[in-house]
């Protein structure tokens, strides 16, 4: 599959990527673990934000160098639309981490461990889904159909399910670790697991890394059929995912309790999803140009934030 990756161009994602993790796993962690502020938290977010920003007009320019302006604008512009898509799947992924995390009552401190390895676990399925995705669409053309239909289908089922709290109570693999697994009512610091009268037993915190893990999984493969209706070039693919999951930490403390003013989040994120579908599925019919995409997902998603903030959700007063 034709892709503008090059051992250059590799090399220079990968050590941003390095840099980055050792940023936002270390050095961000300076003093031991701590309750990360609003403030703090929306400095570093905007910061992931403008790195990833910074790295598109770079690559624009690289391009524009090696090629000509209209291939580094096509190339700038997939990479700044399958940036903007995948970093909305990403903030509905820290939404279900929320509701993980309150419905076990993670402590403030534990939940820095939980994301860091959310990150990680992001991070390696998103690559190995993506060059597994690649390989397919460049031997079976018919792919870009399954995956369109597949959005259509998981966008149908977003819109049926927002405004509904999924319930924790009936996810098959929790109810399949408190079946089959010892776990404690209470947390050990860090540990995962105790040893109580010569039985190990497994903490609370192994079983929200474990659903956090799943969540990854599904997310996962929510995403990289909706970047691949943007682009096909693997290496756009991967950076704009890329990109998008790094500060997953810092926009997880800038929005944790702000969930139910963007509670029209859902219904937006179902659209994008069915009309990535459709896009996929017309594909051979008539192909919308990346500018139109990038307009469209934009309009869709500041229409919900703005209709979210002028009609706040309604207070739950029952009981």
């Amino acid at each position: 599959m034709e892709t503008i990756g090059n051992p250059l161009l590799w090399a220079v994602f990968g050590l941003l990527v390095v840099l980055a993790l050792v940023i936002d796993l270390v050095l961000l962690r300076h003093g031991g673990p701590h309750k990360v502020t609003f403030k703090e938290a929306a400095w570093w977010s905007a910061g992931w934000v403008l790195l990833a920003l910074a790295f598109n007009a770079w690559l624009w320019w690289y391009v524009g160098q090696q090629s000509d302006a209209a291939e580094a604008n096509r190339v700038g512009l997939e990479f700044l639309t399958g940036y903007l898509v995948e970093k909305s799947l990403a903030v509905d992924n820290i939404f279900v981490f929320l509701m993980i995390f309150t419905y076990f009552s993670v402590p403030e401190i534990q939940r820095q461990r939980v994301l860091i390895i959310g990150i990680l676990l992001a991070i390696v399925l998103r690559a190995i889904l993506i060059f597994v995705g690649a390989l397919l669409l460049a031997k079976f053309h018919w792919i870009l159909y399954v995956f369109g239909a597949f959005l259509l289908l998981t966008g149908y089922k977003m819109m049926r399910s927002a405004g509904h709290a999924p319930d924790l109570e009936r996810n098959p693999a929790l109810k399949w670790m408190r079946r089959h697994l010892r776990l404690t009512q209470d947390y050990q610091g860090d540990a995962l697991s105790v040893t109580r009268d010569g039985v190990r037993w497994l903490t609370p915190l192994f079983a929200v890394i474990a659903l956090i893990g799943i969540t990854d999984v599904i997310f996962a493969v929510d995403s990289i059929p909706a970047i691949f209706a943007i682009t096909d070039d693997p290496f756009i693919v991967l950076t704009s995912n890329v990109f998008a999951v790094l500060g997953l930490r810092a926009m997880f403390f800038l929005l944790q309790g702000m969930a139910d003013r963007f509670h029209l989040l859902p219904y937006g994120l179902a659209l994008v999803l069915m009309f990535i579908g459709a896009k996929m599925l017309l594909i051979d019919v008539y192909k919308i140009p990346v500018a139109a995409s990038l307009g469209v997902v934009a309009v869709i998603l500041a229409g919900v934030v703005v209709l979210s903030l002028r009609h706040p959700a309604k207070a739950d007063s029952s009981g």
